[in-house]
């Protein structure tokens, strides 16, 4: 079965074929951080209007690398949220005339489930079940991952995301947008401790996190000091010991809670070389292992989102026939157990 994947929640579009006999075979995607970099952050309608001119673009180019056409589409799965209302009714308008057209069936994916799944595109793909550390710009949980569909939250962020407490805290530091990568190339150039931060919720005994405090401590410092370039520096790293110290934290927390040695890094926070070395390093203490999608799938794709439909096909989880849709701006991933 050959499965067009469909991403458009936020600022990526992105666009794959996925084959369930032969893997990965073609996959795109357009950034539009330098359109949102003026604004200091994703302005939802620029959004949604740059996916409607990359969508048919996109989809040439991935047919094109695959030497399949439009014909040899069995399936077409898109992302039907969470995510930013327009961007995603773009993405989900677009797939569903395509497989109107094609008369072939559609699936709405949950986009954190995209995610979740995206390490094991790896060839040396997890077993289930497994635990998984979602994080990303607007999400951050920890999940028991029992089969393809049944999902048990364990414990996720009551405020800022682990992603966007990385952006919001660049911004106060200075940086450019996105700040999460911003922030962790500065960070390598400092020294952590000279600046003591809190670890939020780092003993609450659950699997919740808090990060929105963190970030009105960096406020707090930063206003108390007359910051010189090293100061930055030092900051920044002190901050990114402490949010990769809560997660690592509670993730093996939470492989110790569920009896279990493997676990799943998935979202653009998991590109974070700090948080892996800590994940690494103290998965292997127990024994286990720890599985990370490829840096490029890190970000939102549509290569997640084909091989989520497709793992959804092969697991028995139908389709429907394209025609009358909508899309879910709030959608817990729990809700599809």
């Amino acid at each position: 079965m050959l499965v067009l994947g469909i991403e458009s929640s936020c600022d990526e579009t992105g666009v794959a074929l996925y084959d369930t006999g032969a893997g990965l075979l073609a996959h795109a995607v357009h950034s539009q951080v330098d359109m949102h970099e003026a604004y200091g952050g994703v302005v939802p309608e620029l959004a949604s209007r740059d996916h409607i001119r990359r969508l048919v673009p996109l989809l040439e180019t991935v047919l094109a690398e695959a030497s399949r056409t439009r014909q040899d589409i069995d399936a077409i799965a898109y992302t039907a949220g969470p995510g930013l209302a327009g961007a995603l009714l773009v993405g989900a308008g677009f797939a569903e005339a395509l497989a109107l057209a094609l008369e072939v069936p559609v699936l709405p994916v949950h986009h954190l489930e995209g995610h979740l799944l995206s390490p094991l595109l790896a060839p040396d793909a997890p077993d289930f079940p497994f635990v998984a550390l979602l994080v990303s710009g607007g999400h951050t949980q920890l999940m028991r991952v029992q089969k393809v569909g049944s999902y048990e939250l364990l414990g996720e962020s009551l405020d800022d995301a682990a992603g966007e407490a990385f952006d919001k805290t660049a911004k106060l530091l200075g940086l450019g947008y996105p700040g999460g990568p911003a922030l962790a190339a500065l960070a390598a150039q400092g020294t952590p401790g000279r600046f003591r931060l809190p670890r939020p919720m780092l003993n609450s005994g659950d699997f919740d996190f808090s990060f929105s405090g963190l970030k009105t401590a960096v406020l707090t410092v930063a206003r108390d000091h007359a910051l010189s370039d090293q100061d930055r520096a030092d900051l920044a790293a002190e901050f990114q010991e402490a949010v990769t110290g809560v997660l690592a934290a509670k993730a093996l927390s939470a492989l110790e809670h569920c009896g279990l040695g493997t676990l799943v890094v998935a979202g653009g926070v998991g590109a974070n070389r700090r948080l892996r070395q800590r994940l690494d390093q103290g998965v292997a203490r127990m024994g286990g292992r720890v599985c990370y999608p490829a840096l490029e799938l890190c970000t939102d794709n549509g290569a997640m989102i084909a091989f989520c439909g497709a793992r959804r096909f092969l697991a028995g989880i139908p389709g429907r026939e394209a025609g009358a849709f909508g899309v879910r701006p709030r959608w817990p991933l729990q809700d599809l157990s």
